[in-house]
């Protein structure tokens, strides 16, 4: 009977596997399938009451809606506004004109600015960003997507403003700030690995360390140390955003010091025309809107008590669900990251010297753009809260505890890593097994806190190798077809980063973590 029941509650995550790998369909249309057969299930399996089942839906939908696409749109809209004003061209070749070494520039543009993208918009920027960047000053284009995916796994937990684990706190009712330090704690060792990978891949080889290490320590240690604190004093919004300026500043600083004289195997060229056609303020302005995202999002934070408390009671609390035990949903509508991001954009927009109309035209684009995605997250939010509410999720834990016992936690990477291969969303892995990772927590008497972190670090490892994320790498590099390749580049580091992430998973629960 308990496999019956696991078999059949597996059913709507077995069909989005086959759905979006085997049958290559679109995203949106695969969840809202995997939705409706969901509904049946719970109605007709699991006896759920069908205005239960519908109320659960609404309940995921207005999750996903407020804050998570809210946060996703806002932040694409000041990347996408960026762009339309140039900004994001200056930005680029800023970063470009401080070392001739690709090695630092890897470093900087995909490890440092690519965590700064990761913290701020997430949601394959983080790639496509610096890919491209990396390849337009001159580096292998397979070795700077390969990089640009590697180094973009354990960010991933503190995307998009923190939404991935502040997405996996409401599902699984844990403490936000408790969840964001077991999140930093799991991922501390590959988070620091992960610089040096990117120097041997953009420099083709462990032999591109040589001469390197101190500064790839320091790009390493800058970020960890701040990122780290971040995570564990103010929450899963700002860790990545704080510790790549950090890291970003202290790389600048190192390769001045190192690296004055790179290998002719490693240098580039970078004309010096461009360093001098960017003034102090020309710089200011290209880097505004992220400039003050960053400035709202301290101020509004609990760092900045005043501030915080006078707007945090600013709103709206509903229990949605119409069964029993239902979840209270928060709408804060001033202090959100997605409302403090559009103010940002907007202010940026205007010092930029951007017109309304085009701000407006912007965002119509890209909501237009992103439709499908918001589709997408909202269906799978809606499915989460229906398998969690029926009982679908308590059952699948049931008989992965039966099955692997204490082993449990060398696992539960890998089933977040499943999770994201099949949505290519953090976020979505977040919905779709933070719960089950919980349950089975709790069943087996571990801390539900740390199997939830060893969820989302799954998550964030398992974008590596997504058909959705490789394919916004080819595209970042203008290799349009090339996915099987940069697929077979990256799954050896896939592989290297679930196993370490299962050990310290086990190793973590065998001491109490």
């Amino acid at each position: 009977m308990l496999f019956v029941k696991f078999i059949l509650a597996m059913l709507p995550i077995i069909w989005l596997i086959i759905a979006l790998s085997g049958l290559k369909m679109a995203g949106h249309k695969a969840c809202l399938i995997a939705l409706v057969l969901t509904i049946v299930l719970a109605v007709g399996y699991w006896k759920l009451n069908f205005i239960w089942t519908m109320s659960a839906a609404l309940e995921g939908v207005l999750n996903a809606l407020w804050p998570i696409c809210l946060v996703i749109v806002a932040a694409l809209f000041t990347y996408n506004l960026a762009l339309k004003t140039g900004a994001m061209e200056l930005i680029k070749r800023m970063l470009a004109s401080v070392s001739t070494d690709k090695r630092v520039l890897a470093l900087i543009i995909g490890w440092g600015f690519g965590n700064f993208m990761e913290g701020m918009a997430g949601f394959g920027t983080a790639v496509a960003i610096p890919a491209s960047m990396l390849v337009g000053i001159g580096l292998n284009p397979m070795s700077a997507v390969v990089g640009c995916l590697v180094v973009n796994s354990t960010p991933t937990a503190f995307g998009s403003v923190g939404v991935p684990t502040v997405t996996l706190a409401s599902v699984t009712g844990l403490d936000v700030l408790s969840l964001s330090g077991s999140v930093a704690l799991i991922q501390c060792i590959l988070t620091f690995i992960s610089p040096f990978l990117m120097v041997c891949i953009c420099g083709k080889g462990i032999k591109a360390l040589k001469g390197m290490i101190p500064t790839t320590l320091i790009a390493s240690l800058s970020f960890v140390i701040p990122w780290f604190i971040a995570a564990n004093v103010i929450g899963p919004e700002l860790p990545d955003v704080i510790g790549s300026i950090c890291s970003m500043l202290c790389i600048i600083v190192a390769a001045k010091i190192f690296n004055k004289n790179p290998d002719k195997e490693y240098m580039i060229e970078v004309s010096d025309k461009e360093e001098k056609d960017i003034t102090l303020n020309e710089g200011l302005k290209a880097w505004s809107p992220f400039i003050l995202i960053f400035i709202l999002l301290m101020v509004t934070s609990t760092l900045c008590p005043p501030i915080h408390n006078l707007i945090a009671g600013i709103k709206s609390e509903i229990v949605v669900y119409a069964g029993k035990a239902g979840n209270t949903l928060s709408f804060s509508w001033i202090n959100t990251p997605g409302i403090m991001i559009f103010i940002a954009a907007i202010i940026g927009g205007f010092i930029q010297r951007a017109k309304v109309s085009e701000m407006v035209q912007v965002l119509v684009e890209t909501i237009k753009k992103y439709w499908k995605t918001i589709v997408t997250i909202c269906a799978v939010m809606a499915i989460a809260k229906i398998m969690g509410y029926s009982g679908m999720i308590s059952d699948i834990a049931s008989l992965l505890v039966v099955v692997t016992g204490s082993f449990y936690p060398l696992f539960a990477p890998l089933i977040g890593g499943i999770g994201a291969f099949v949505t290519g969303s953090g976020t979505s892995t977040c919905v779709l097994f933070g719960g089950l990772q919980t349950e089975t927590a709790k069943t087996l008497g571990l801390n539900p806190s740390w199997m939830a972190a060893a969820n989302v670090m799954g998550a964030g490892i398992g974008k590596m190798v997504c058909p959705q994320g490789i394919a916004i790498g080819a595209g970042a590099i203008s290799a349009v077809g090339s996915e099987s390749k940069i697929l077979s580049a990256v799954f050896k580091y896939f592989l290297l980063y679930i196993i370490i992430a299962g050990i310290i998973c086990y190793v973590g629960s065998m001491m109490g973590l």
